[in-house]
Order: C-alpha cells, then sequence, then structure tokens
C-alpha cells in the first residue's frame, strides 16, 4: 500500500514536470520495468502511462546502481517521447505470440511485456504480470496509435505551442506549472519573439544583410521575390543571390529549376570565391543558357572575375537509400550483436556496413570543394537534384572547415539553421516522424553530425561545443516541440500553423503562423548547469586568453606542439586528397566546355599536383585553430562515435572510464585557470562582470563556463564514482535486449518491414 502512495505522489511530481497541454491517454498500475536481461532482480515497479506527448513510466523504487544522467525539462528519468518510438512490439508468453502494433489496429491477445525499440537505439521493455489484462492491453494500444501520427498537424508540437503561446485551445488539458521563466503572453516559450535568442533565425532580410557583412559579400543582396512563398515553396522567403542578377530575371529563370529553386548563396570565402548551391535544371535545352547566364552573375561577383566550378552530388556521392542501410545496419551491430563475436570480427562488420566509409566520402568531397575554394580562388556551385539532402551536408562541412565562426556554439547552430532548416531540408520525411514511408527516411543529419564529430576528434582545441552537446541535438530531433526538425521546410511550417489555429480558434493577431520554439533555446530543455556540458574546456576561439608567466596573454600555437603529429604523413595525403576533377567540372564566364585534364597516372609518382602540394605544404604547417582545418581520412584517422552509437549498451560501458575523464580533468583546469584571471583582473582594478567572456550556453549566475569546477566542496580531483564512458547518459533501464537473435529489431534491422506478425493486422479481434 505504501508502495502505491508514493506512486501517487511520483504522479503529482511528474504533472508538474510535463507540458501543460500535455494529456493522459491510458494508464496501467503494478507494471514492471525490466532493468536487467536475464533475470528480474533489480526491476522497477510503478505505473506506465501513455500521453499525447510520452510515454512515462513512474516509480518510487530508485535504480540499482548509483548513476548520472542528465535531467531534461521535457522528460522525466523513464520517459521516451511518443516520436522517438521506433516500434511497439507485444509479447504474450502463455501463447508465444509476438506482434507488432501499428496505428489504429487491434490486438487479439492479452499482453505479458511490452518492448519499445526507439530511434535513438534504446530498448525499453515492460512486465504486465501483476497488471490487469485489459489495462495493459489499452495503454499498448494507445502508444503504437499515439506514436504514428496520420497528419502533421497532429504531432504534439501543435497542441503544445497552441496552449503554451497564445493559450486559447478549448481542450482539457492538465494544468502544470508553465515550464518557461516567464508567461506565455509575455515570451514564445522562453524565446522573446523580438531577438532574445542570441543567434540569427535567417527568416527575416536584416539578419541575412548581416551575414553578407560579416564574410565581406559586397556584390551580392539579399532576395526577396519569395515573399509569402510564392515562387517556390521550399525556399526560404528571403535568400542572397549575386547583384548582377535582377528579380525579373530570377523569376524567369524559375521555371527551369526543379521544384524551382533557383541558385542560393551559402558563404564568400575572404578571398572573394562564392559557395553556391542550386537544383538540377529540369529543362535539358535551357541547360547551356542558364549555366552561361548564372556563372556569368557568379563570376561577376568575384573581385578577380575568377572562375565557377559546379559539383554534382548525385553523381560522387551516396544517395539517400545507400546512407539508410548503411545507418540501419550500424544499429544491428551495435545494439543488437555487441561484442557478441570476436573484437576483430565486429570491426570487419562495422567496415562492412559502410557507414564509416560513407563518412569518409562526404568529408573528402568536402575537403575537395575546400581546395578550390581557398587554394584555387575560384567560386564553387553545389548541385543536386533537389538541393535538399546531400548539399545541406557538404555546404555545412566546406564552411565549417573554412570559417571559425561556425565552430562557436552560436555560429554552429546559425549554420545548421541557414544551411538544413531555411534551405528546406525534409526533416519530416527524413526523420520519418509519421511513419508513412520508410523510402524517404535517411539519417543525414545524423550523418552530418558523425562528420562534425570526426574533425573534433581530430582538432579537439578548435570547437566550442563537446560530443554531448551533438548528441543532446540529434536526440532533440525525436521532441516534437521545436520547429527546428519538425518540417520540410518554412512555408509548410507556416501553412500547418494556419491550418491548426483556424481550426482551433486561435487568435493570430498580425502573425503570420503560430511561432514555434527553435531547438536553440536549451533553457527549455535543460538547467544553466547542465548546458555548461555543452562548453569545451579546451576551446581556443577569437581572443581566447591564457596565463603564461604571470601574464595574460593571447593563445598562440607553437610549432613544436603538433610537430610531432604532422610532419612525415605524405601516405595521409592521397586520402585527403582528390585523385582529380572528376567531381567537378569547370565553367568559365562564356564557355560550358570542360577542362580537360591530362592522364598523369602513369608519372603520379612524379609529378605532384597542385591539389597534392596544396595539402601537403597545409598538413606539413602547424594547424591553425582558427583558420581553415582539414581532417584526415585514412582509415586511422575515422573512428566510431561511441558516445552517440553506444551510449546505452552495458558491455561498451566503462567505468571511471573514457574520454570524460579527461573531460573532467580539464574542465576543473579551465575553471581554476578562469579564477585566476578574474583575480588577476580584480587586482588590476578591472571589473569582472566587463571582461568575462559568456556564451550562450553558459550559467548566468556563475562566470565559470565549464560543468566540473575546481576547488568546489562538492567536487573532488579525482574521478568521481557515477563518470563512464557513457556520461552524461546512461545504459542502466535503457538497454533492455529479450535476446540476441531473432529478436523483432534484428528482423527489422536486416531489412523486414514488419518484424514478427505475418498476419493481417486490420482483420485481427480485441
Amino acid at each position: 500500500m505504501f508502495c502505491f502512495i508514493a506512486i501517487r505522489l511520483k504522479i503529482t511530481v511528474w504533472l508538474t514536470l510535463t507540458p501543460s497541454i500535455s494529456i493522459v491517454v491510458n494508464e496501467v498500475s503494478f507494471v514492471r520495468k525490466c532493468i536487467g536481461a536475464d533475470s528480474s532482480h533489480g526491476d522497477l515497479w510503478g505505473k506506465l502511462i501513455c500521453t499525447n506527448f510520452k510515454v512515462s513510466f513512474i516509480t518510487h523504487d530508485a535504480l540499482p546502481k548509483q548513476r548520472f544522467q542528465v535531467a531534461n525539462r521535457l522528460l522525466g528519468e523513464h520517459d521516451v517521447p511518443l516520436a522517438c518510438v521506433e516500434q511497439v512490439v507485444t509479447v504474450n508468453d502463455a501463447k508465444g505470440k509476438q506482434k507488432v502494433l501499428c496505428s489504429n489496429q487491434k490486438l487479439k491477445f492479452n499482453p505479458t511485456e511490452l518492448i519499445l525499440y526507439c530511434k535513438d537505439f534504446r530498448i525499453i521493455r515492460f512486465r504486465f504480470d501483476e497488471a490487469g489484462p485489459q489495462s495493459a492491453k489499452k495503454v499498448c494500444l494507445a502508444i503504437a496509435h499515439y506514436s504514428q501520427p496520420a497528419d502533421p498537424q497532429l504531432l504534439f508540437g501543435f497542441e503544445y505551442i497552441g496552449k503554451q503561446y497564445y493559450g486559447s485551445l478549448a481542450i482539457n488539458s492538465i494544468p502544470t506549472q508553465e515550464l518557461t521563466a516567464t508567461c506565455a503572453g509575455e515570451q514564445v516559450n522562453g524565446v522573446d519573439p523580438g531577438g532574445g535568442l542570441q543567434m540569427p533565425l535567417f527568416d527575416r532580410p536584416s539578419e541575412w544583410d548581416r551575414e553578407i557583412k560579416r564574410t565581406g559579400a559586397a556584390e551580392w543582396r539579399v532576395c526577396s521575390i519569395n515573399e509569402g512563398y510564392v515562387v517556390s515553396p521550399s525556399l526560404p522567403e528571403y535568400f542572397v543571390v549575386p547583384v548582377s542578377l535582377a528579380d525579373q530575371d530570377l523569376k524567369q529563370y524559375l521555371c527551369f529549376f526543379t521544384a524551382h529553386r533557383i541558385p542560393l548563396w551559402c558563404w564568400n570565402h575572404p578571398n572573394g570565391s562564392a559557395l553556391v548551391r542550386m537544383a538540377s535544371i529540369s529543362d535539358p535545352l535551357q541547360q547551356r543558357k542558364l549555366d552561361q547566364r548564372i556563372c556569368s552573375a557568379i563570376t561577376k561577383s568575384h573581385p578577380q572575375r575568377s572562375d565557377v566550378l559546379k559539383s554534382d552530388l548525385d553523381k560522387n556521392l551516396p544517395n539517400i537509400q545507400d546512407i539508410q542501410a548503411a545507418f540501419v545496419k550500424v544499429r544491428q551491430i551495435c545494439v543488437i550483436e555487441p561484442f557478441e563475436e570476436s573484437e576483430e570480427k565486429w570491426l570487419s562488420s562495422m567496415e562492412s556496413s559502410r557507414w564509416l566509409e560513407y563518412v569518409r566520402a562526404f568529408l573528402k568531397h568536402s575537403a575537395e570543394v575546400v581546395y578550390l575554394l581557398e587554394g584555387k580562388h575560384v567560386s564553387v556551385i553545389l548541385q543536386e537534384e533537389e538541393d535538399r539532402d546531400l548539399s545541406c551536408v557538404v555546404s555545412s562541412l566546406v564552411q565549417l572547415m573554412l570559417d571559425p565562426h561556425f565552430r562557436s556554439l552560436t555560429g554552429f547552430q546559425s549554420l545548421v539553421q541557414k544551411e538544413w532548416v531555411m534551405a528546406g531540408h525534409r526533416f519530416l520525411h527524413r526523420c520519418n516522424h509519421l511513419k508513412k514511408n520508410d523510402k524517404e527516411e535517411s539519417p543525414l543529419f545524423q550523418l552530418f553530425l558523425d562528420c562534425v564529430w570526426q574533425i573534433i576528434n581530430q582538432y579537439p582545441a578548435a570547437f566550442e561545443f563537446t560530443e554531448t552537446y551533438l548528441t543532446v541535438l540529434s536526440d532533440s530531433m525525436w521532441i516534437p516541440v521545436f520547429s527546428t526538425f519538425l518540417f520540410n521546410c518554412p512555408q509548410q511550417r507556416t501553412e500547418n500553423s494556419m491550418d491548426f489555429a483556424k481550426s482551433k480558434c486561435i487568435p493570430m493577431g498580425e502573425e503570420k503562423a503560430l511561432r514555434f520554439p527553435p531547438v536553440w533555446d536549451w533553457s527549455q530543455q535543460f538547467t544553466p548547469k547542465d548546458q555548461a556540458l555543452f562548453n569545451n574546456p579546451m576551446y581556443v576561439g577569437k581572443g581566447a586568453t591564457c596565463v603564461q608567466n604571470g601574464t595574460v596573454k593571447s593563445f598562440r600555437r607553437t610549432k613544436k606542439n603538433y610537430s610531432s603529429t604532422l610532419r612525415g604523413m605524405p601516405s595521409s595525403l592521397r586520402n585527403i586528397l582528390m585523385d582529380g576533377h572528376d567531381s567537378l567540372t569547370l565553367s568559365r564566364r562564356n564557355s560550358l566546355v570542360p577542362r580537360l585534364k591530362p592522364d598523369f597516372s602513369q608519372i603520379r609518382e612524379v609529378v605532384e599536383s597542385p591539389t597534392e602540394r596544396f595539402f601537403r605544404d597545409w598538413v606539413s604547417r602547424p594547424a591553425d585553430l582558427q583558420g581553415m582545418l582539414i581532417p584526415q581520412l585514412l582509415p586511422s584517422h575515422l573512428a566510431l562515435w561511441r558516445l552517440y552509437f553506444l551510449r546505452w549498451v552495458p558491455e561498451a560501458s566503462i567505468p571511471k572510464g573514457g574520454p570524460v575523464t579527461a573531460y573532467h580533468k580539464l574542465s576543473q583546469l579551465a575553471d581554476e585557470v578562469e579564477k585566476l584571471q578574474s583575480q588577476l583582473r580584480q587586482y588590476k582594478g578591472a571589473t569582472p562582470a566587463s571582461t568575462t567572456t559568456s556564451t550562450p550556453s553558459a550559467p548566468q549566475s556563475d562566470h565559470s563556463r565549464m560543468y566540473f569546477k575546481a576547488g568546489s566542496t562538492h567536487e573532488s580531483s579525482s574521478t568521481p564514482e557515477y563518470l563512464s564512458s557513457s556520461f552524461p547518459f546512461s545504459p542502466v533501464g535503457n538497454m533492455c535486449r529479450r535476446s540476441i537473435l531473432g529478436t523483432p529489431l534484428s528482423k527489422f534491422l536486416n531489412g523486414a518491414k514488419i518484424w514478427l506478425s505475418t498476419e493481417t493486422l486490420a482483420n485481427e479481434a480485441l
């Protein structure tokens, strides 16, 4: 009795942490959450609840091991967002039946077990041995139904924003405290509509103007011909084009481009070269004419009137289906079959998945484009059929390698906002939020984050953010509250939110659409303390200082710091250089004839190409962390992103081990240096408030940016017991495999569309 009184108290607390519009759909008591795979020892008892937002498990039991897990303000310790649920599988032990549940389907048997396979690689099991059979069945059906919405407007974000921001939805909601620090009428979920978020969202001309000025792109201008999305539904309302192209010309050209996606400016190099992306030209008869005009306009925007090169991404990079297949194989290797075989076979399986091969392909192609912009001073056009998938990855990586601004936290977020969200990447389809078309699903954004992690792994001091930040950013794709990952393009967000507002009689005032919060307002998910986990203690940004011989000096690397690792590596050069310009077609101002490259295959060992010389010279010098960064791409240089792929796997977790141990020590050291700098400034008479640098993720009540503090009574120099290679995540209760072979996930990962049951689900009866 005391057990379930405690659970009721837990539920009361849980309600105060649940978004205010969240509705309890179904629930069942006396549920056991499985912790161990082979026994019930350490399992938790409680209540399983399905809302229209998430699956929650409320328990008063403590987990069997001391552990740490970053606390999300939108999610409890045992919560799973419905958008994160990949498959819902029910089991009846007595009848020996297992069944995948789909939306609006019926279930013939009473389930004794529920298995949730999650998109973030978790496998969570619940047992109903002591629960009411009908209640258990209803909650399983509810989870299956609400995890597979039939329409974008059924995604939880619409109800959440309608109530949280506008406060006028006439439905029975759970009265809970607001998650934001201020009332919804004053802020949009903690984001000041007037610009409180300290980064551009690129939804207004002024923000594009600032980016033009920041990069020195004097011969480019903001174009507004798509205002109201009248020209192309997948383009942003405002984008940047060459000054020499008039709006009237653009309107003439747009009908010849796939989906009317005319060329978009991405970035300008200080030497004047531009990075541009565009869709393919759909009318072959207009190909030559349009290419000439576009290339001519881009050439005129260059101070030296340099050439323009075109890179066909569809021909030179893996397609979205190949990437999805590789990701599925990696998931099987990491989640279903971790360390079941010898280390050699496991590594061989990882190689055969081709995931790292594709990571290398995108990094290599991006490095080729970097060479053209930096080494040859030419502008580059990235061309893709619809310019919404591969070009997002390559354009982002090129800018990340060339522009240190995008290696800061704010800069990186603005890069994703600009090249993914506003450029119309199909997050709704690629994340398969509606679970309608598996062929449209592809982890392009996860691939991009993996590429970013590879560069961070090689140049850790060049980035302000950590791999924890990248992992949390990926997890945020499955929290259906943020506009960042919910839609295929800005126009879809506007259209659906207007329709939703009308259907719910929400007064819009002067607003064009409901204003969803972007994911970049991290205060919605994490406390300032937890946001400090995003900060890299090794970061060397512009203006970064260090204490040397008692004097505060600007940071500089000496040559000998890098000479031992960067010299004498000719073999690695072949892995980061182009094998030629096969993937790039040269277009001069008045000619589209490709420049013929002589065959040097017979004298490759004698003659060094300009490309090879460029990269050899770069590798031979100390790395400038505020300059160009080129990743090394030998197999030995690329690694599996362990924190992302293996964080839930108990066998892969290393207690008091992994990169986090170094992060712990470095954070304490960086914190101590910050305190010494503050004391030094005070000694010299400066005010700390005016000189202390801060970042959007830094705690506002504490000058320190570090999660682990030096000299704290709660922190010691020794490694805390709760640290592991999975930190700040924990596999406890998040990875409960029922068996290795023949599981539903195994069948799914091997390509089966329906994992278990071959019955016709529509004909099943309760």
